[in-house]
C-alpha cells in the first residue's frame, strides 16, 4: 500500500464509505483505458460524494500531492495519464442519475454518470442528450465536459460547451463551487462553468452537472451513400437539413480507404461502389414513422442522384442493417490491428477547405514517404475530420514531427482547429505549443497561475507553458 493511500486513509477516515481507496495491488488487475499509463500513480480515490471530493482536494493542497482527475479512461490524448507520486481522483462513483425534468429537459447528473446510462434513463421520457459519440459505454459525463467532447450530433446542437446549464467542481484550493442552474439564460457576470469545460482537469474536477436533453425519435432510416467528395456530400447534407418533415440525426464521411478496409474487415459487400467514389456518406434521418423516413431519404438521394453525381447507395432495410452500417464508421479498431502504433489527429475545417485539405495532406504524407497515407472520416457536417496515419514504419520517433507537420499544416490558416474534440493532454503538446495562439497560451497560463498556484490539477498536461516538465 502507498504511502499517499496510508496517510489518506488516516487523515479522512470520517468519510468511510464515501472514499473508496484503491492501491497498485489492484489497478494492476485493471484495464487503464486508452493510456496504458493511466494508472502510473499506483494510487486512486474515488469519492462517493462531492464533500468527499473537496476533502481530497484539500488534502492533496495541504500535502503537495498532485492530482490527476479520470472519468471513463476514454480519451485518446493522454490527459489521464498519471505518474507515481500523483493520486487519480476517479468519478466513478459519482454516479448519480439525480433527476430528470421532462417539462425542463433537463437531468442532473453526478460527473462519474456514463454517456449511455444518460441515454437509457432519459429515453424513458422520450428524450436524449443532445449529444453522442462512439464510446457512449465508457466516457463519462465529467470526462466530456472536462474535453468539450463534440460526436456526431455536434453540427446540430454544437458540442458539451452547448449542452451544459450548470456545474458543481472543486477547485484547487478544496473549494465546492455550485452552480447547478437549469436554466438557459444567466446573465449574472463571468460564465465559471465555462472555464471549467474544455480544460482537461487543470483548473478543477467536476463533480455535478446538469445538462440539456433533446427530443428522441427512433423512427429512422439509413443509407450509404457513395459521392464523388466532401463538396457532394455537403450538398446532401444541406437538402436534408431543410426538409421540414425530416430530422438529419447523423452524417458520418468516410473516405475510400477507411470505408474499404473496414467493410472488408466485416465481409460488407462493396461491390456497388464504382471507380469515381472517393468517400462514403452515412446518413441517418428520422420522422413521423419509419415509412415516411425512409421515403423521404430515398426521395431525396433521387433528387440529387445526377446533380451530386452520386456514385452508388444503399438504403438499409432493417434495423440490424443500419447497426452494421454504422459500425463502419463507430469500430475504427481495425486500423490499430494493421498498423498498432500509427499516430491519430482529429481537426475541424470549415466545410469548403475539406477537400483541398484531404489532397494536400495526401500529398504532403507522400513526401515524407512514398507508401504513406491517411485513414480519414468524421463528422463532415461540422468539419471535424479524424486522421490516422498509416504505412511502414510509421511508428519511427524520427517522424513524429514531420507527420504532426503534414497534418496540422494549413489547419489553422483555413479558420480550423489542431484539436476538435480530443483535447490536447499529453500527445498534443508539441501541436499546443507550435500551432496553438501565443496570445491565447499565455492568457491560459495566467488562469491556471491564479487558481493554481502549485499546479497541482493535472500537472504536465494543458495549458502548457514553453518550460518542457510544467
Amino acid at each position: 500500500m502507498s504511502k499517499i493511500i496510508r496517510s489518506l486513509q488516516d487523515d479522512l477516515n470520517e468519510f468511510g464509505a464515501d472514499l473508496h481507496l484503491i492501491g497498485s495491488e489492484t489497478l494492476q488487475g485493471r484495464h487503464p483505458g486508452e493510456h496504458p499509463d493511466n494508472f502510473g500513480a499506483g494510487a486512486m480515490a474515488q469519492p462517493a460524494t462531492p464533500e468527499a471530493a473537496a476533502a481530497i482536494v484539500r488534502w492533496c493542497a495541504e500535502n503537495n500531492v498532485p492530482i490527476v482527475p479520470q472519468g471513463g479512461r476514454t480519451g485518446l490524448v493522454g490527459g489521464g495519464v498519471s505518474r507515481p507520486g500523483d493520486l487519480i481522483v476517479s468519478t466513478a462513483k459519482l454516479n448519480r442519475i439525480e433527476a430528470i425534468d421532462p417539462l425542463a429537459r433537463t437531468a442532473t447528473v453526478g460527473a462519474g454518470v456514463t454517456l449511455q446510462a444518460l441515454q437509457e434513463a432519459a429515453a424513458e421520457f422520450g428524450l436524449t442528450p443532445g449529444i453522442d459519440l462512439a464510446a457512449r459505454g465508457t466516457a463519462t459525463i465529467g470526462g466530456m465536459i472536462a474535453t468539450n467532447a463534440g460526436g456526431i450530433l455536434a453540427f446540430r446542437n454544437g458540442v458539451m460547451r452547448h449542452q451544459v446549464l450548470g456545474i458543481e467542481a472543486v477547485m484547487p484550493d478544496g473549494s465546492l463551487v455550485s452552480d447547478l442552474t437549469r436554466v438557459l439564460k444567466v446573465s449574472a457576470g463571468p460564465d465559471i462553468k465555462q472555464l471549467l469545460i474544455g480544460s482537461e482537469g487543470a483548473y478543477g474536477l467536476v463533480t455535478r452537472a446538469v445538462v440539456k436533453l433533446e427530443s428522441f425519435n427512433p423512427q429512422r432510416a439509413t443509407a450509404l451513400v457513395g459521392v464523388r467528395d466532401a463538396t457532394s456530400a455537403l450538398a446532401l447534407v444541406g437538402h436534408f437539413r431543410r426538409q421540414p418533415a425530416v430530422q438529419l440525426e447523423g452524417t458520418e464521411l468516410m473516405w475510400r480507404k477507411f470505408f474499404s478496409d473496414s467493410a472488408r474487415e466485416r465481409s460488407v459487400d462493396t461491390d456497388w461502389l464504382d471507380g469515381e467514389t472517393q468517400a462514403i456518406l452515412l446518413m441517418e434521418v428520422s420522422a413521423a414513422n419509419e415509412a415516411n423516413a425512409r421515403s423521404a431519404l430515398e426521395e431525396g438521394l433521387a433528387a440529387l442522384w445526377e446533380e451530386q453525381t452520386l456514385t452508388g447507395g444503399i438504403v438499409a432495410g432493417s434495423l440490424d442493417q443500419a447497426r452494421r452500417f454504422w459500425s463502419l464508421r463507430e469500430d475504427d479498431s481495425f486500423m490499430y490491428r494493421m498498423f498498432p502504433s500509427a499516430p491519430s489527429f482529429d481537426v475541424s475545417l470549415p466545410p469548403d477547405a475539406l477537400d483541398r485539405y484531404v489532397a494536400e495532406l495526401t500529398d504532403r504524407l507522400k513526401a515524407i514517404h512514398a507508401d504513406f497515407y491517411a485513414y480519414v472520416y468524421g463528422h463532415v457536417s461540422d468539419g471535424n475530420l479524424h486522421i490516422c496515419v498509416a504505412g511502414p514504419g510509421i511508428a519511427a520517433a524520427s517522424l513524429k514531427a514531420p507527420i504532426e507537420d503534414a497534418v496540422y499544416t494549413g489547419v489553422t490558416e483555413a479558420g480550423g482547429s489542431f484539436s476538435a474534440e480530443h483535447g490536447v493532454g499529453m500527445e498534443k503538446r508539441r501541436a499546443y505549443l507550435t500551432f496553438g495562439n501565443p496570445a491565447r497560451r499565455a492568457v491560459a497560463q495566467a488562469i491556471k497561475a491564479a487558481l493554481d498556484p502549485k499546479n497541482l490539477f493535472n500537472p504536465g498536461k494543458v495549458p502548457y507553458s514553453a518550460d518542457p516538465n510544467t
